[in-house]
């Protein structure tokens, strides 16, 4: 599969600068690709996809007919993204997650961003995200946010923008790490050649980032990755990272609270627990506090957390700052908590609950791509230039019942890479979420999950919408 007669076509392509010329950094990979014999690439695509099912690398989509478990789509044909670029994103997600952070503790503390102005306090109440509970809260060392995976998509004229945060429980690192493994097995020299930053420090990186959660009296405190179990879409990513780190991978059962404090159930009795990295979302994770119908959660959880007792990543209330109308505000945010501009923009993005807003979206729902405030997974969203009128009517109705719960934004050209479907060579469209820890000091992981949009022409990247995935590589300056 010779890669000299695709065409890049209208977009921007991350590998490519015109039909035959390589960007400088991808020169090596696409002369190596280029001296495959005919029928090796593919033959090397079957034996990634065999090596990522062996190695259980799978997903659950929930109401699926076909079956729950399935494998998450690997395309061979890495993204690269120079050093000197990456460095450029390294610095506005930092600044980001700091804005974030400090948001979050604003909000749950004196809520002087809503005193003065710069958010309205209904937005703030209506986000189903914000917990009441959680007001007064003091998490270790102040951090709220300690993983985040922020997504990032580039335009036509190569242009990065945030796409949305996800502060409550974002997935998909096990990926990163699964498929890099069987790329250095498919194409070590290449590796090699081009300098690129490795990515298996990840759980070294998260286990240090809990660490610093424990109180620093406790000598060898005791740390856990909390999962919904075996029928939650990521489960495959909770044994992991728990097996990866050597921690104990425990369900809401296995926990409970005695003595003032969290334990785990072991052979041996009880055993205290000091960090708690929670896959669980904040409504399901304390009967006694949020929903009183779960099962997954420990009760009491909650107040063993406010008395420091316990500390918690990431912290309750975070999944306000994942509201896709708070989103719009972090521009602000940036400029009110670091007086600073940002450095990474937003897409723009309208309001629906703004009545001048609100009339452009429902004018020009042809042209934009409209999403629910809090759905996720590409769900609860239109794209209104793959949409029908049905659809587009469909969908004003539920923006104008509730338009505090909807945003739109200017269809964008996302960027694409070569990518083999069906035996032959597609630009497809990528997002991009890099994965930012914040301990001691704030880690933003190199690289990160290159979704990519499997069906041709789609802009819908996400796994449950049929997207896979690729190698992110970071090149060395």
């Amino acid at each position: 599969m010779q890669f000299d007669s695709y065409d890049p076509g209208d977009f921007y392509d991350e590998l490519f600068e015109a039909m035959g010329q390589p960007r400088q950094e991808a020169k090596l990979l696409i002369e190596r690709f280029n001296g495959l014999s005919p029928g090796e690439l593919e033959m090397r695509q079957q034996a990634a996809t065999a090596a990522l099912m062996k190695l259980g690398a799978t997903f659950q989509v929930y109401g699926d007919h076909q079956g729950t478990e399935r494998i998450f789509p690997f395309d061979l044909i890495p993204r690269i993204i120079s050093g000197t670029e990456w460095s450029q994103l390294e610095k506005g997600l930092k600044q980001r997650i700091h804005a974030l952070n400090l948001f979050l503790e604003d909000l749950y503390g004196e809520q002087k961003i809503i005193k003065d102005g710069i958010i309205p306090q209904s937005l703030i109440e209506s986000a189903t995200g914000f917990l009441k509970p959680c007001i007064g809260l003091k998490p270790s060392q102040g951090i709220w946010c300690h993983i985040t995976g922020t997504d990032l998509v580039r335009d036509r004229s190569g242009q990065w923008y945030v796409l949305e945060d996800n502060l409550r429980c974002p997935s998909g690192v096990s990926y990163i790490l699964e498929n890099r493994r069987v790329m250095k097995t498919t194409f070590p020299q290449v590796f090699a050649a081009l300098g690129v930053q490795p990515v298996d420090e990840y759980p070294s990186h998260l286990l240090e980032t809990l660490l610093n959660l424990a109180s620093p009296h406790i000598c060898d405190p005791t740390v856990v990755v909390l999962t919904p179990g075996i029928y939650n879409s990521a489960y495959f990513e909770h044994s992991f990272l728990a097996q990866q780190m050597g921690v104990e991978l425990v369900e809401g059962r296995d926990l409970v609270v005695s003595d003032g404090y969290v334990k785990m159930r072991t052979t041996k009795g009880l055993q205290r627990v000091d960090v708690i990295y929670r896959r669980i979302d904040d409504k399901f994770i304390d009967p006694l506090e949020f929903n009183p119908e779960s099962l997954l959660g420990i009760p009491g959880i909650t107040e063993v957390y406010r008395q420091g007792k316990v500390a918690l990543a990431n912290a309750l209330g975070t999944g306000v700052a994942d509201d896709k109308v708070i989103y719009a505000y972090v521009p602000q945010m940036i400029s009110y908590y670091l007086g600073e501009d940002q450095l990474l923009p937003n897409v723009p993005t309208y309001l629906c609950w703004e009545e001048k807003q609100l009339q452009y979206v429902l004018e020009n729902l042809d042209k934009l791509v409209v999403k629910s405030a809090n759905e996720a997974g590409g769900y609860g969203m239109l794209v209104g230039t793959q949409s029908t009128k049905e659809q587009r009517q469909e969908f004003a109705v539920k923006i104008q019942q509730n338009p505090r719960n909807y945003i739109a934004q200017p269809t964008l050209s996302l960027s694409r890479v070569p990518t083999v479907i069906e035996g032959q060579l597609e630009g497809c469209h990528v997002d991009l979420r890099p994965y930012i820890l914040y301990g001691e000091e704030i880690y933003v992981h190199p690289g990160g999950l290159t979704r990519v949009a499997l069906k041709k022409g789609s802009l819908v990247v996400n796994s449950s919408q049929g997207g896979g995935s690729k190698d992110t590589w970071v090149l060395t300056d």
